[in-house]
C-alpha cells in the first residue's frame, strides 16, 4: 500500500491559493474557521444552481471580503441585484462583521473542473 497524498495540500502555495486569507489571534482562529465553513456551506447550497466553482473569503478585523467565482454572474447578483444585497445581509449577521460581496465571473467554465 502506498502513501497517499491530499491533493489539494499537496499544492498549496505552488499551483493553488488558500481559500480563506486571514490571520486570528489562537483564541478566535476556531470561531473564524467555523464561520467561513458556515458561510461556505450557506452560499454552495443558496446558489446551487448558479455554477458556482469557488468561494473566497478575506477578512480583517473589522470587516470581511467575499468573492464568488461563478460562470452564470447574472444569477447570483439576480434581478436588479436585488439576490445579492439579501445575501449580503444573511452573511453579514452569520459574520457579525460588515461584509463585502464580489462576484466574479469564470470565462471559461469548461476549464474548471467543478463546472
Amino acid at each position: 500500500m502506498g502513501q497517499k497524498v491530499h491533493p489539494i495540500g499537496f499544492r498549496l502555495g505552488i499551483t493553488k491559493e488558500h481559500t480563506s486569507h486571514w490571520y486570528a489571534e489562537k483564541s478566535k482562529y476556531t470561531e473564524n474557521l467555523l464561520k467561513d465553513i458556515e458561510v461556505r456551506e450557506h452560499l454552495f447550497s443558496q446558489l446551487s444552481h448558479a455554477s458556482v466553482s469557488r468561494i473566497e473569503i478575506e477578512r480583517t478585523e473589522d470587516n470581511a471580503r467575499v468573492l464568488i467565482h461563478t460562470a452564470r454572474p447574472g444569477v447570483v447578483i439576480g434581478k436588479r441585484g436585488e439576490d445579492i444585497d439579501r445575501m449580503r445581509e444573511e452573511i453579514t449577521l452569520m459574520m457579525g462583521i460588515p461584509v463585502t460581496l464580489s462576484i466574479q465571473e469564470t470565462r471559461k467554465p469548461d476549464i474548471d473542473a467543478k463546472l
